[in-house]
């Protein structure tokens, strides 16, 4: 659908596209008080259809799409009747296999897209109503949000799963889903333990303590701690954490990464502010911000290791709600509205820097 744009370009017109959207949200927002009901409604079903579309439909092509084209090659020996030879993530491995058979594979692609993005928009439809909008938009313009859509396939799906289950108002679907989850990608395990932690350690201040405690002990022993859980075993893929920079990963290359710090400790800071400065109560928020909490600290500790950007996915996927979702449930601030557009300009803002200008 879209070979027709030079491959170099295709990236950078997602952002641009997106760019767009966010100018337009954000004056908006300067000049209204308050959305009106189904305002921005249409509008966002265009834009949900466009990004499922647009990352669905991508070129393959390894060198600007990361493992789309791994992908599209494991794909294809399954087409001619392949066997299934991974002991990784085999939920996934028997579905693009039964997808083999039935499609090609950019319809293949589209179809991971739609369980990449649609149970994005079915949680923000979920918890934020008629402002459902403004979360879906927090959530496609993260950092990390391109990347793992056609790169980090799996992951991506996985985290989406995973939020879907946890917006769930009923135990039996929450555990499902996440069975689910963990299914697509056994590295889901992680915020699925954070989330455990959530619902029976609900102590949002002692963990801002200790997720600011990791950032020292990271400094000193990251070291120690990439080859302790490294070995630890219960997932092939821990093993980046002691393989070094195999693949020149600009994660490791560059060290203590913090910028990519600071950005996750923006969550931080928003969560810390609507707890314990505003008093803010809500029961699928504080698993959501404890959830967070435990995983990214995880990331900290092991932020010098090989593919550490894998790792952070496993907090960043939720970053854009952590930051947004008590602007979008309840009146917290002055001028709340006009906040949000100036938050979404900034987290975009280091988004398009670091993937665009950068």
């Amino acid at each position: 659908m879209f070979d027709w744009i030079p491959l170099e370009l295709y990236t950078p017109i997602y952002y641009y596209i997106v760019l767009s959207v966010v100018l337009v949200v954000f004056f908006e927002s300067q000049f209204n008080k308050l959305p009106s009901k189904g305002q921005f409604q249409q509008f966002g079903v265009l834009l949900l259809i466009f990004v499922l579309l647009y990352i669905g439909f991508r070129p393959i092509s390894g060198r600007y799409f990361g493992d789309t084209s791994t992908y599209a090659a494991i794909f294809k020996q399954y087409a001619y009747g392949g066997e299934i030879t991974s002991d990784k993530d085999v939920l996934f491995h028997h579905l693009m296999k039964l997808c083999s058979q039935l499609m090609n594979v950019h319809f293949f692609f589209l179809f991971c897209a739609s369980l990449y993005i649609v149970p994005l928009y079915l949680v923000c439809k979920k918890w934020f109503k008629e402002l459902w909008f403004f979360g879906f938009l927090f959530l496609i313009t993260a950092f990390s949000f391109w990347a793992s859509g056609v790169n980090g396939i799996r992951n991506g799906i996985a985290g989406s799963l995973f939020l879907l289950g946890i917006s769930k108002d009923k135990r039996l679907f929450q555990v499902l889903w996440l069975l689910l989850a963990i299914g697509f990608h056994k590295s889901i395990l992680l915020p699925v333990g954070g989330f455990i932690l959530a619902n029976v350690y609900n102590q949002p201040k002692k963990l801002i303590a200790f997720w600011l405690l990791c950032i020292p002990l990271s400094l000193i022993g990251g070291p120690v701690f990439e080859v302790f859980f490294g070995n630890l075993g219960f997932d092939d893929r821990l093993s980046y954490l002691t393989a070094g920079n195999v693949n020149n990963d600009d994660f490791s290359s560059t060290g203590f990464r913090w910028d990519f710090l600071m950005y996750s400790g923006s969550a931080i800071y928003a969560g810390w502010y609507y707890i314990v400065q505003k008093g803010y109560q809500d029961k699928v928020y504080f698993w959501l911000f404890n959830t967070y909490i435990v995983a990214n600290a995880f990331w900290i500790l092991v932020i010098r290791a090989n593919f550490s950007n894998r790792f952070a996915y496993l907090s960043w996927f939720m970053i854009g709600l952590v930051i947004v979702f008590p602007l979008l449930k309840d009146n917290l601030i002055v001028s709340q509205y006009k906040k949000v557009g100036i938050i979404l300009l900034l987290q975009f803002a280091f988004t398009f820097l670091m993937n665009v200008i950068l």
